[in-house]
């Protein structure tokens, strides 16, 4: 079938999300052909030196990228990152200890209420009386919680963490939605997951990186497949591993190297939320709906001043070729989702719709 007609998508969607064309390319090819050698990756034995050299190189492209020390581990594990909302206590919490908590909205009043079963969760701060509508700051921490639990970016609500407490108990974190985004003071972290599919690959591969100390702490029996130190041991191949999410990962982390690592995808998306936000705040149709200081370069969340255009709006949207900016359905309005991938071009569309909107409708 001729692919000539397709339209090109701006793709905003909040996930399985854009990823680098070139990526898709490669990907596509090796689900025909991989390496030439007349079988596709879908069909190859993950214990082949094929596929070892995959996982080999995108364990070590996240040490790169990240500049990992030599005490943290890199995994990558199935199930999601909502998986690790119990796998996280399971592995480091025991039933008499304290982890502290922040509720900054949906996936970390998902990972609390995982958290629970395993010990005692103190929740020390949360946004949740305004809507999530800003991140806490300034809580106290206590001295002897096991970590404090953290999620760097909402997708949902549209704000992100820019400055991370200065605590001396090991910060875990969610960064599913902004991963390989930007620079991170990776000694501060205990532990790091990541769900793929925004910023490193498509869905059914969780990213794991875990201090080394951080282990081997807990009384409790842990299952051995939800045991971290399993997949250290083995590799992330204890078991057949999700292959396909892990090369296209091993691609996207080539390309986010290629490009100037962490300090380039930085500055490309300061650049891309900048440009959004300030139509947002200029023009007089939309507004944002986050506080200013907290607002994610991932997920501009915004609406009309009168929601009664907003089919409007979706449909010179769809007609400039601007897909995935309908809001979450537990909070509507729109939402921007601008991972790594997304080009500047795409921005610049979705701009210049809402400057043609407001002269149609102000």
């Amino acid at each position: 079938m001729s692919t000539t007609a397709i339209q090109t998508k701006h793709n905003f969607s909040a996930g399985p999300a854009i990823l680098p064309k070139e990526v898709f390319a490669e990907a596509a090819q090796a689900c025909l052909n991989f390496n030439n050698t007349g079988l596709s990756l879908l069909e190859m034995s993950h214990r082949g030196a094929d596929f070892v050299a995959v996982m080999d190189e995108a364990l070590a492209l996240v040490r790169e990228i990240l500049s990992l020390p030599d005490n943290y581990q890199v995994l990558f594990v199935g199930g999601g990152a909502s998986s690790q909302f119990f796998n996280v206590p399971m592995n480091l919490l025991n039933d008499g200890e304290t982890a502290a908590y922040v509720n900054t909205g949906t996936w970390a009043s998902n990972a609390i209420k995982e958290a629970q079963a395993y010990g005692k969760i103190e929740v020390v701060a949360s946004s949740e009386s305004d809507q999530f509508r800003h991140v806490p700051k300034g809580y106290p921490i206590p001295a002897d919680a096991r970590y404090l639990h953290l999620t760097s970016n909402n997708t949902i609500y549209g704000t992100q963490l820019f400055d991370w407490p200065e605590t001396n108990v090991p910060i875990v974190c969610d960064m599913s939605s902004d991963i390989f985004s930007r620079p991170v003071p990776i000694e501060r972290f205990g532990m790091i997951y990541a769900g793929a599919q925004k910023n490193m690959g498509p869905a059914g591969v969780t990213l794991v990186i875990v201090r080394e100390d951080m282990l081997g702490k807990v009384n409790r029996h842990i299952p051995t497949m939800l045991d971290y130190r399993t997949h250290i041991k083995k590799g992330s191949m204890y078991n057949t591993p999700p292959v396909f999410p892990i090369y296209v990962s091993m691609l996207t982390m080539r390309w986010v190297k290629a490009q100037g690592g962490l300090d380039a995808m930085e500055a490309r998306n300061f650049a891309k939320a900048q440009a959004l936000y300030t139509e947002i705040d200029a023009n007089p149709l939309f507004h944002g709906t986050t506080a200013t200081e907290d607002r994610s370069w991932m997920n501009a969340t915004f609406v009309l001043s009168d929601d009664s255009l907003n089919d409007a709006f979706l449909a010179d949207c769809k007609a400039a070729g601007i897909v995935g900016l309908k809001g979450h359905r537990s909070v509507g309005g729109f939402r921007a989702s601008m991972y790594n991938a997304l080009e500047l071009g795409s921005v610049h569309a979705l701009v210049e719709v809402m400057q043609t909107f407001a002269r149609k409708h102000g």
